[in-house]
């Protein structure tokens, strides 16, 4: 069992890594655990304009590795691990990845989540290119252009009024027979323009070359097909977070939202939650960064408090 850290990180996005860079600077020995590679859903984001520091906007890919080597730069480790589950003794936690046991006193859940995908062709061809899951991060590229929104609940309406800022025209395609969003965000829907709404329709393919030139759609009911012309697809059908790993220990069912408290702690003392594992997190770079640091700060008091009151051994 590996016991040589003082705060385990499980997950490499903007969250985690914010999170390291204050962890280290406060001389607490960190290791970060990503399954796959850094930056989460950041690294197939094209341009990031909306963070600050970068009047000239930054790729998703730069700004990742820009964080990369400033945690790095304050010590953090970073071990391309899998964690399989997490169990608690007393204080304790238990981190259990596909090569090796941590354990440690503190544990910041930074796992992020992952969008519901249409599950279409041309979909993932064109993802980061015409095809994006977030209209706050890539509305802007769009001014000017025709797009189409896949959804209808409250994240569809709300970034699809969002979109009408920058974009010629916006078309609802949704599956049922209503829009199923809260009411205030349908007055105004129905009130805007540049919205109209197709309903029981599925998009079967995302249409394009160099980039996306249309959707071709489906009527459920008549099962009649057509081809629409836009340059942009967002598709807002959920996202789920990635919290499989941690079975039962903070969920009632599987993928859910983590509860936390102002300071970003669970319900389990030293165990905190950050970024898109969050319930009511708004899901932003900027703010999955200030949460990672509300955790790191509030780690460190924390993990002091316990070496005082004699419930860990001082070093």
């Amino acid at each position: 069992m590996n016991t040589g850290y003082d705060v385990i990180i499980v997950g490499g996005g903007p969250a985690a890594l914010a999170a390291a860079i204050y962890t280290c600077r406060a001389m607490l020995k960190t290791v970060i655990l990503e399954k796959q590679f850094l930056g989460g859903q950041l690294v197939g984001t094209e341009s990031v304009e909306n963070y600050p520091g970068f009047p000239e906007a930054i790729s998703g890919v730069d700004l990742t590795q820009r964080m990369e080597a400033q945690a790095k730069r304050f010590g953090a480790e970073i071990r391309y691990e899998e964690v399989a589950k997490i169990t608690v003794e007393n204080d304790l936690k238990l981190v259990t990845t596909d090569a090796d046991t941590y354990a440690s006193y503190i544990v910041i859940l930074a796992a992020g989540a992952t969008p519901r995908k249409l599950g279409v062709p041309g979909e993932g061809d064109f993802y980061g290119a015409g095809v994006s899951y977030c209209a706050t991060c890539d509305g802007a590229f769009y001014r000017g252009k025709d797009v189409v929104v896949a959804g209808g609940g409250d994240s569809a309406i709300t970034e699809s009024i969002f979109l009408t800022k920058y974009v010629k025209t916006v078309q609802i395609i949704h599956r049922r027979d209503t829009l199923k969003a809260t009411k205030i965000y349908l007055d105004e829907l129905f009130s805007n323009p540049k919205i109209s709404v197709i309903l029981n329709t599925t998009i079967e393919r995302v249409l394009g070359k160099e980039g996306v030139a249309g959707v071709s759609i489906r009527n459920v009911l008549t099962q009649e097909t057509r081809d629409i012309p836009c340059q942009g697809v967002f598709v807002f059908i959920g996202s789920t977070p990635n919290t499989g790993f941690l079975g039962d220990l903070l969920c009632t069912d599987v993928g859910c939202h983590i509860e936390t408290n102002m300071h970003m702690e669970t319900a389990i003392k030293g165990l905190y939650a950050v970024g898109d594992v969050r319930k009511s997190s708004y899901r932003q770079i900027a703010t999955g960064v200030g949460e990672g640091v509300i955790a790191a700060i509030a780690a460190e008091h924390a993990l002091a408090e316990m070496k005082a009151s004699g419930r860990i051994k001082k070093e």
